[in-house]
């Protein structure tokens, strides 16, 4: 796929804090790419540079090889889903439909065949003369959606579009988006702090923190390949244990010398050991490589999440196998289970599950909505 948008050097600041710095990215034509990252990290303010809803304080902007920094929103090929989806109460589901074409004073028979096109695309026909106030939440992100793709953009901007609906109809929505974008064959650039959405959806995402890229890559690069320690645990729940490479694929860490499979790394070097809990196997203490004390068990339907102090430092594993808080377990990983990083300033602030629990997890998604 060729390159579509292209942001170089892009640098943002807020009352003299720097919320994006120094962004280079590119984004390809047809591709659903999710700008992930928690509250405050800078992704809805690229979002809202792209869209022409804010200007960059230094790089240049392009669009199909054209700069368009100073080109303002409306004469941009982009269209935007906000979270509040911003519907015209006062009218029906068609005429929020047609808004936009009515601008552009486009024929009544044009708008007709458009929005009938739009309604069979989001799953809406014989809703055109409802309210959308009487709509559903999942409804009203419909229209919004048909709204913003009747004018035919070339790049539909998402903002945190699934916050305000339940669990349930988020997963719906979530599947519904990525039906709409290869079936309309547009680029789709989704915003959100939801790792599960990012990785379901996308073709590409990225990575962010402190207003820098951290990683950019597929969702499976980007779980089983983390760069360093910010996008291992937010991508998904990991240990992340301080290590030394006493070689090529061989990594001391708790004490224990682990066979791996990555190699380049100096020896003697400090390094962070990424293990997934899912890759964590759970057997008697005198098979395992490291023994610990199950300090808690939580049954999450299909596993059980297991919270296990080995040697000072809480471990997560995710077992199907029951193990009483108070055991002592053993637990035994495959080489290929053990991933190693390099240190970076994110070291040392991830992966230990001392404070571990669902609600501060729960609380940390309700506060990412307020947002650069």
């Amino acid at each position: 796929m060729a390159k579509l948008i292209e942001l170089k050097g892009i640098s943002k600041s807020y009352d003299g804090e720097k919320v994006i710095d120094s962004m280079n990215l590119y984004i390809r034509d047809k591709e659903f790419i999710t700008l992930l990252g928690p509250s405050g990290c800078g992704k809805t303010t690229t979002l809202r540079i792209i869209g022409g809803f804010e200007t960059a304080d230094e790089g240049q902007l392009y669009f199909d090889g054209v700069e368009i920094s100073d080109v303002p929103a409306h004469k941009r090929h982009v269209n935007t889903v906000f979270q509040k989806y911003a519907l015209f109460p006062h009218l029906n589901v068609y005429e929020n439909i047609a808004f936009p074409l009515r601008l552009k004073k486009v024929s009544e028979e044009e708008i007709k065949t458009k929005v009938t096109e739009m309604l069979k695309m989001v799953a809406l026909v014989g809703f055109e003369n409802k309210s959308v106030s009487t709509l559903s939440g999942g409804q009203q992100q419909r229209v919004a959606i048909a709204r913003a793709l009747v004018s035919h953009p070339r790049v539909l901007l998402l903002d945190e579009p699934l916050g305000a609906l339940d669990l349930k109809l988020r997963k719906d929505m979530q599947n519904e988006l990525k039906t709409i974008q290869q079936a309309i064959g547009i680029t789709f650039i989704y915003v959100t702090h939801d790792q599960e959405e990012a990785l379901s959806m996308s073709d590409t995402i990225v990575v962010m923190a402190d207003g820098e890229i951290q990683q950019i890559g597929t969702p499976t690069d980007i779980y089983n390949e983390p760069k360093n320690a910010f996008v291992a645990d937010f991508i998904g729940e990991s240990n992340i244990i301080d290590g030394i490479m006493l070689e090529d694929k061989k990594v001391k860490l708790a004490s224990h010398v682990f066979e791996c499979v990555d190699s380049g790394y100096e020896q003697g070097e400090p390094v962070d050991v990424v293990i997934r809990p899912e890759d964590v196997d759970v057997v008697a203490p005198e098979k395992g490589m490291l023994t610990g004390k199950v300090t808690s068990v939580t049954f999450k339907g299909v596993h059980y999440e297991i919270i296990v102090d080995i040697k000072g430092f809480k471990w997560m594993i995710q077992s199907t196998d029951y193990v009483a808080p108070e055991a002592t377990i053993g637990v035994y990983i495959e080489p290929d289970a053990i991933h190693i990083m390099k240190k970076s300033k994110y070291s040392g602030k991830f992966g230990d599950y001392s404070s571990f629990s669902d609600e501060i997890d729960q609380l940390s998604d309700a506060d990412a909505a307020e947002e650069f």
